[in-house]
């Protein structure tokens, strides 16, 4: 394992692992901003030049191959880039529909991709909480803020539809659940229909049979203007809700910055388990491969994702390793996390304990091969 891995596993266990900044620590770099003195990118006739911050030319070799490394493409503007090596986040630009785009420092996306164990077991921990209190704001009177947040956080969970962005809404008519207008929603008694274009453009007609979030839909869309999910204040006004706000009611909640893609996340990992307990014991590795494939072409319609984006972003590797006999697998770790899951945990279905249980088990497996005892030996396979 890297020292990179060694210090990302440490500094984990001690921090909140959706800070950028523990993170940028762990990968032994400098967390910075675009907001700081940094590199610009200019164009010219036969390509492009780099000015530092006072205006010169950049004509150091070693800046210039850093630069082209990032493979910074010629269609954005207003380049950005850290003046400094160790820099976790090393570009910003826009691209050509004026989204910004980032380059980070390779060292800071392995950092982040490691400690998805340890964000996921958090966020596990943090899933009773937020549906209690979902539960408690679903009940409030009229149609307050927190009510049509728990609500779309409840339907976030039923029907797996993203969040949505008020960029993709405006300019590729893709829509999610805080962008949903109200020609994409029908109600009939207890059922909820979606019909939408989502991300990509694909069009995605959902049912949910929910007496009561149906008729708490059902009053938002008598509200007036075409957003569908606002909310009344005490003086009555309305207001839209946007996924902003929705981070910030889980932060609330969990003192945590968790997302709604995290959602999705940890709905995709227990979806795949799932899939793949169900299939019959396999007899060869060709087969084991071709029940993954299955399984994650499953998950991807659920999520309405590729089957690469969803392998990729929405299911837990520990999930696919376990399942395929590559993950190490301790005794003595597994009955120590059967201890540690406490009544708050239980609080959580039955297929997410498991998954839960996975994931600590692998949190273990890979804190102790990182532990000093651990560096100079090379993990089993």
């Amino acid at each position: 394992m890297s020292t990179v891995s060694r210090r990302s596993k440490r500094v984990a266990a001690d921090v909140g692992v959706s800070d950028p900044m523990a993170s940028a620590e762990a990968a032994g770099l400098r967390y910075v901003t675009d907001a700081e003195p940094g590199i610009h990118r200019r164009k010219t006739a036969g390509g492009f030049r780099y000015v530092d911050a006072a205006g010169k030319a950049v004509r150091d070799a070693k800046m210039l191959g850093r630069i082209k490394s990032l493979v910074i493409p010629p269609a954005w503007s207003d380049v950005w880039i850290s003046a400094r090596a160790d820099g976790h986040l090393q570009a910003t630009g826009r691209d050509v529909r004026g989204r910004k785009q980032s380059r980070y420092h390779p060292h800071w996306r392995t950092v982040r991709d490691e400690t998805k164990y340890e964000r996921m077991i958090q966020f596990a921990g943090a899933l009773p909480g937020i549906r209690k209190r979902v539960e408690h704001d679903l009940a409030l009177p009229g149609l307050p803020r927190e009510k049509v947040l728990a609500t779309i956080i409840s339907l976030m969970e039923a029907t797996l539809i993203r969040v949505g962005n008020a960029e993709y809404a405006r300019e590729n008519k893709s829509y999610g659940l805080t962008t949903m207008r109200n020609k994409h929603v029908e109600v009939d008694g207890s059922k909820i229909t979606f019909s939408f274009q989502g991300k990509s453009r694909v069009h995605h007609t959902i049912d949910l049979q929910d007496r009561r979030l149906a008729s708490i839909v059902r009053r938002c869309e008598e509200l007036p203007g075409y957003r569908l999910f606002q909310y009344v204040d005490r003086e009555g006004n309305h207001h839209a809700i946007d996924s902003a706000d929705v981070n910030e009611y889980l932060h609330a909640i969990t003192g945590e910055h968790f997302t709604a893609k995290d959602f999705r996340t940890w709905a995709g990992s227990v979806l795949a388990a799932e899939m793949l307990r169900g299939f019959e014991p396999f007899s060869s590795e060709s087969e084991a491969k071709k029940n993954v494939v299955q399984a994650i072409a499953a998950v991807a319609g659920r999520l309405g994702n590729t089957p690469s984006v969803c392998r990729k972003c929405y299911v837990h590797p520990a999930v696919l390793e376990s399942y395929l006999g590559s993950a190490i697998s301790a005794e003595g770790a597994k009955r120590k996390l059967e201890r540690q899951i406490t009544e708050h945990v239980r609080a959580l279905r039955t297929e997410e304990r498991t998954l839960l249980e996975l994931l600590r088990e692998r949190a273990v497996v890979e804190s102790v091969a990182s532990s000093p005892s651990a560096v100079g030996h090379t993990k089993s396979k």
